[in-house]
């Protein structure tokens, strides 16, 4: 089992222990952070930090041309945010950031009205004008984005164009009637090849978002006492978070009386993991997922130590279904797309190209895709981003997570990454972001991220 320090880049895009590289294991930067912020414009340098708050759940781009031929992308099935097409529409467009329960970023009139808008150098006189065009620009937005509450806007595609879900679309979906009882108790063989008896599930801790998602859709949700930072779904946002940067806290672990500890191979440090079970409390270690090969296994690894075998079994094939059903509709084109999925945290300089053993690297290739930094010779499962590696990989379309889309800001943003203007997916402006909560976790959810990425990758640049 690894240590804290020793541990590879968190699969959920959450930042590093301090005093070492962030990992995608570490704490996300929070939404509204990360919208209620400033932002400058690429070409002029103006800060844009006027705000408005949005019922819609989804985050749009307007281009230039009237909203469809360089408008906005919105699609309601996906969830994912993809950013495509040429860079005058992005950069002239109007830009909004409206986020679920988050301020959103309305910009897109001239530098000089921007800073007059936010009080600048220009007076009040100027700004009393501009207010009335940014409202209106507001209610052109939101039309576009469906104009209520928890509706994705309608399915287009153009420049700069972005989609998303509505935040109501992070919850679990549980197995279809009653919760299952568990048989306990039950002995099961850890992945760090101990044996372990369960001999209760009335308390259970779950120690990465991935095994949360499983336990809470084996319908076993009600059982969980704690979450990691990392389970961010609906249904775990009121319980007690037991991790920090993905350090797991033995003593806010064992606070909570816990009947069974769910961990992977990863967890850590060491020395919790090892308080934990010293304290009589059995803790199950599950192996990291890095491919879609290891969902089944991962679910049936959970519900055994659960004592619902019955349950996983329903699980794993409900999964399996949806993910050859998804599978099914990708193109058999012999032009794949290269894609370079991008570890990002800019807020703590953390700039990263996955290689092979990312876990991007399988569900790349499952979306009818080839993983640029693979066959760009990079063996290591990240590495650190140079111009050099990212010229060499020349991927055709970038995968980020939308937390680390954010922490650079966004696609302009993105392009100041040494070497992503360089390559053709920088030139068209090629982006596909996806949920930093779900896009590594090989669950339950995997159809749905292998659905987005299948969309974003095989959608052309105009």
């Amino acid at each position: 089992m690894r240590t804290g320090s020793e541990r590879r880049p968190d699969r959920t895009g959450q930042s590093a222990p301090e005093g070492g590289p962030a990992s995608p294991n570490a704490a996300p930067v929070p939404a509204t952070e990360a919208a209620a912020g400033p932002g400058t414009d690429a070409d002029t340098g103006a800060v844009a930090g006027t705000t408005a708050r949005s019922v819609a759940g989804t985050r749009t781009a307007l281009g230039s041309d009237a909203g469809t031929r360089h408008g906005a992308a919105v699609n309601a099935d996906t969830g994912a945010v993809a950013v495509t097409g040429a860079r005058s529409g992005a950069r002239h467009g109007i830009r909004s950031g409206v986020r679920s329960g988050a301020a959103s970023t309305v910009s897109g009139v001239t530098a000089p009205a921007r800073r007059d808008a936010l009080g600048g150098r220009y007076g009040r006189g100027t700004r009393a004008a501009v207010l009335p065009l940014l409202a209106a620009l507001l209610a052109l937005v939101l039309t576009a984005c469906g104009g209520s509450a928890g509706k994705a806007g309608p399915s287009a595609s153009g420049s700069g164009a972005t989609s998303s879900a509505s935040a109501d679309a992070d919850r679990i979906e549980p197995l279809a009637g009653a919760a299952p009882v568990p048989v306990l108790p039950a002995t099961v063989t850890s992945a760090d090849g101990r044996k372990v008896t369960v001999t209760a599930a009335d308390r259970i801790v779950p120690l990465t978002g991935g095994l949360s998602e499983i336990v809470f859709t084996l319908g076993l949700g009600k059982n969980v006492v704690a979450r990691d930072i990392t389970a961010t779904f609906a249904q775990a946002a009121k319980l007690p978070v037991v991790t920090r940067a993905h350090d797991v806290s033995a003593e806010g672990v064992l606070s909570l009386h816990p009947t069974l500890v769910l961990a992977e191979d990863t967890t850590g440090p060491a020395e919790a993991v090892r308080q934990i079970r010293d304290a009589g409390v059995p803790l199950v270690v599950v192996r990291t997922a890095t491919s879609l090969d290891d969902v089944g296994p991962r679910i049936d690894a959970v519900a055994a130590a659960l004592g619902v075998k019955a349950a996983g079994d329903t699980l794993r094939e409900r999964t399996a279904q949806r993910i050859d059903a998804v599978r099914a509709t990708i193109p058999g084109t012999a032009d794949k797309p290269r894609v370079a999925f991008l570890y990002l945290r800019g807020t703590a300089s953390v700039y990263l190209i996955g290689g092979r053993g990312s876990g991007a690297d399988s569900l790349i290739a499952a979306a009818g895709g080839v993983d640029a930094g693979t066959a760009s010779g990079l063996d290591k499962d990240f590495t650190p981003i140079t111009s050099e590696a990212l010229v060499k990989a020349a991927p055709d379309v970038i995968l980020v997570m939308t937390k680390g889309l954010d922490s650079v800001g966004g696609v302009s943003g993105l392009e100041k990454v040494p070497g992503v203007a360089q390559t053709p997916a920088g030139l068209d402006r090629r982006v596909v972001a996806i949920d930093d909560g779900t896009l590594l976790n090989f669950g339950p959810r995997t159809d749905s991220v292998l659905r987005q990425l299948t969309t974003g990758i095989h959608q052309k640049a105009r």
